[in-house]
């Protein structure tokens, strides 16, 4: 199981990208139970939700998972 985070430069800044990616990759020979488990402590431990998930024809998995990205200004005096 393979996992990668995507997270934007400057460019998706400029635009108000909010999302933050997570794409994790699982191979035909790892079980479901293991690649659902996986997912379910994203969701519950890292805040992630499932925005998409895709079989491929070789039996290879991909899960997209998204949070948002919150962006905290200081109070603090200059």
């Amino acid at each position: 199981m393979q996992e990668r985070e995507l997270t934007g430069g400057l460019d998706s800044i400029s635009r108000r990208n909010n999302w933050e990616y997570l794409v994790m990759t699982v191979a035909p020979r790892d079980s479901l139970a293991e690649a659902r488990r996986r997912v379910v402590e994203h969701a519950e431990y890292g805040k992630w939700e499932l925005q998409r998930t895709i079989l491929y024809r070789g039996g290879t998995r991909r899960y997209w998972m998204r949070r948002r990205i919150i962006r905290v200004q200081s109070t603090l005096p200059a």
